[in-house]
């Protein structure tokens, strides 16, 4: 990890000073930064890959390893709904620092020795939990914004995960006070939102990369959601031009390129 560590560090280096300001202003709440790790990885295309055991395999790695992970504070499994690529799987990580990513890794070891001594079965259960992908994935490292709202309860059923994936203008022209007065007076106030996070790119393959993920309890609660948020810019901003003037200078902060991504979570392997 003394790679990653220091290429991380560097990249994080070029990156925060064209990030939003108010991450390094003195708080105002209990908000503190966390790391996450996300790796996308695919199904095994083989029509002969056995995937009746699945999620089984998967409960019984998370019960072994994950759960017992102090250093992993938090952890989710999601699946394709709406994406390119319907064989797409996202598994994400959340370590209190950037140090507690490679120090997991290292009890993840551990915690994996002690529950299967024997060498034998331990590697006849990790080929069974790797034939299930296929050798393809990604690596990405994102550190949290304040801008959020937590789910304040856990849910026994899949929810939806709708991420828009936004390249940052880094140029100096937008304001990030913008994007906060929106969250305050938007993205806050939605009633159809169940949660919404934010975050920020520190390591992989876009640096100019902003995720949002938005969380509903189904599907149509997106839509619910865009049209309620509609009324909610109308309301904050009653005067058509100082809308189009607010919203324009808001847009200010992104290249305009974005991507939208629909995944829904697995409950039995969240944490």
């Amino acid at each position: 990890m003394k790679n990653v560590s220091n290429l991380g560090l560097a990249m994080c280096l070029f990156v925060c000073p064209f990030l939003f300001a108010q991450e390094s202003e003195p708080e105002t709440d209990d908000f503190k930064p966390v790391f996450i790790t996300m790796t996308t990885t695919h199904w095994n295309g083989d029509p002969e890959t056995d995937f009746s055991d699945w999620l089984e395999t998967e409960k019984e790695y998370f019960k072994k390893v994950t759960s017992k992970n102090d250093l992993i504070i938090g952890s989710g499994f999601y699946t394709h709904y709406f994406t390119p690529d319907n064989s797409e799987l996202v598994m994400v990580n959340v370590y209190q620092n950037w140090d507690d990513i490679e120090k997991a890794e290292e009890m993840n070891q551990k915690l994996i020795e002690e529950a299967w001594p024997d060498e034998t079965e331990r590697k006849k259960f990790f080929d069974k939990q790797t034939s299930y992908y296929g050798k393809e994935h990604s690596d990405e490292i994102y550190q949290t914004m304040r801008y959020r709202k937590p789910l304040t309860e856990r849910s026994e059923k899949p929810l939806i995960y709708y991420v828009r994936k936004s390249d940052l203008a880094m140029d100096g022209q937008g304001k990030p006070e913008n994007f906060k007065e929106f969250d305050e007076k938007v993205t806050q106030k939605n009633s159809k939102l169940k949660a919404y996070y934010t975050h920020r790119h520190i390591w992989g393959s876009n640096g100019r990369e902003l995720q949002e993920v938005f969380v509903f309890d189904k599907l149509g609660d997106i839509e619910d959601f865009f049209a309620e948020e509609e009324n909610l810019i109308s309301s904050a901003w009653p005067d058509e031009k100082e809308r189009e003037q607010f919203m324009g200078d808001l847009n200010k902060l992104f290249s305009g390129k974005h991507g939208d991504y629909i995944y829904r979570s697995v409950p039995e392997l969240q944490k």
